[in-house]
Parts: C-alpha cells; sequence; structure tokens
C-alpha cells in the first residue's frame, strides 16, 4: 500500500494541558498537521449499593495496590459513601511514582506506608512479593488487565479484586470520523468505542496507529489495519512512531 498524506489526526486521548510544549504541538508545527484530541472512553464510579453486593470489605485488608489515578479517586470516594475510616496502618502500593504523588491528595506521604515501581506492574510485583504478608486489595475498572491478577496468582499474594468503577464509551455523535487520516488508539476500550459510536465504520484509506500490545490486539481482532505501531525500539512514543511514518513516506 502507497504511503498516505496526513493533513488530519484524531487522538484519542484529552488533549495535553499545554499543547504548543507537548510532543503532538511540535509534530503538528514541524509538519504543517491539524490534531485534534478527543476522549474516546469516559470513567464512571460503581455507587455503594452496587459495591455492597460483592461483599468486599475494604477493612479486611492492610495494604492497597493503585495501577492508576482513577483507582485511586474512585478507593477514596467509595469509602467515603460507605462512611468507611481507612486507618493510618493501610499501606499503598502504586504502579509509578506519579501515582504515589497523587496519592497524597487523600493521605499523608510517609516512605513506610508508600511504596511504588518504576512504571509497570512488574516492577511494582518485585515490591509487592517482598510484602507477602499483607492482604491486598486491587481497585479496578471493570475492564481491567487480566496480566495484573495473573502475576499476582503467580506469586501466590493473598489479594481481592474489588471493581468500583466501569469504562465507558464516549459520546462521539459531534465527530466527522471521515475526515481523518489517521486514528490513534491507546487501549482497546478506545478501538471498541469508535464501532459503538460509528457502528458501520469503514477503514477504507485511513490509517489506525495504535500504543501497546493490548491495542495492536484490539485494532487486528475488530477487523482494521494496523498501519503504525509503538513502542518500538526506535520509537519508543506514539509522536516517534509517526514521525518516522512521515519521513519514510517524504524519502519514497
Amino acid at each position: 500500500m502507497a504511503k498516505k498524506k496526513i493533513n488530519n489526526i484524531l487522538v484519542s486521548q484529552p488533549q495535553p494541558a499545554d499543547l504548543e510544549k507537548s510532543p503532538y504541538g511540535e509534530l503538528a508545527k514541524k509538519y504543517e498537521l491539524n490534531i485534534d484530541f478527543e476522549k474516546f472512553i469516559k470513567v464512571e464510579g460503581i455507587e455503594a449499593q452496587e459495591f455492597r453486593k460483592d461483599r468486599v470489605r475494604l477493612l479486611d485488608h492492610t495494604a492497597v495496590i493503585f495501577t492508576s489515578r482513577n483507582a485511586v479517586d474512585h478507593f477514596f470516594r467509595i469509602a467515603k459513601e460507605m462512611r468507611v475510616d481507612i486507618p493510618d496502618s493501610m499501606k499503598y502500593f502504586c504502579i509509578s511514582e506519579a501515582t504515589a504523588y497523587y496519592l497524597q491528595k487523600y493521605v499523608q506521604y510517609r516512605k513506610r506506608k508508600i511504596f511504588h515501581g518504576k512504571q509497570n506492574f512488574k516492577d511494582l510485583m518485585e515490591i509487592i512479593k517482598k510484602h507477602k504478608d499483607e492482604k491486598f486489595l486491587l481497585p479496578c475498572s471493570d475492564i481491567h488487565k487480566q496480566s495484573h491478577s495473573k502475576l499476582l496468582d503467580d506469586n501466590k499474594i493473598k489479594y481481592t479484586k474489588a471493581v468500583i468503577y466501569r469504562t465507558l464509551a464516549s459520546d462521539l455523535s459531534h465527530i466527522d470520523i471521515g475526515k481523518y487520516d489517521l486514528l490513534i488508539f491507546f487501549s482497546p476500550s478506545g478501538v471498541r468505542s469508535l464501532f459503538k459510536n460509528f457502528p458501520e465504520y469503514t477503514q477504507n484509506n485511513t490509517l489506525i496507529a495504535a500504543f501497546g500490545p493490548t491495542t495492536t490486539k484490539a485494532v487486528k481482532e475488530s477487523g482494521l489495519r494496523l498501519d503504525i505501531t509503538a513502542p518500538t525500539k526506535t520509537a519508543p512514543s506514539m509522536t516517534m512512531a509517526i514521525e518516522q511514518y512521515l519521513n519514510n513516506g517524504k524519502k519514497k
């Protein structure tokens, strides 16, 4: 397939706070691109009444595993709704340093009770293994990474999964999806949202980019043609992968 000229790009994520200084802003300026941002998915909290049906008792646990800021927000929301006071002795294991610092919205930052990995669950698992005696709670979405549970199971960690929020498709009816030369996805939920909003969607000459193995798999399983993928050895970020595609097109 001949390289398609790219003018209009749709990123299925919120716009960066400072677009001009972001990698997308620099890419748009350098290659004279129009880049739009749109949240393809939204998060909705599960109410305390529904959560009680799962019979998960927050205070039966001595530690909480946080894989995202959403998990942090909804854990403390559900605790408040259920009038549960989280004890000072609770320990927190966060997937990244950024998530650990975000936790300060709700608890005082103390090294003895807040631990974090570098950026992925595998790193965090190494820290969790050193605290095997804890009873862990894993707050998550209804659509969550099974790989997290598998790692915990494989390492014989005592934990309870607590579904406290849902991932839903956003309303994208205001978008003219056909005007874009490139659609960029970062999660399987984003791909599902495309088809929920546009059931008759056909790709034709539109390029599709996917970040990460689960998103790549979702794109292929949905019958779409995958044109750009990241991360790779030469393109660790999505913007670098797009730039490589643009430069290869120029050479040809």
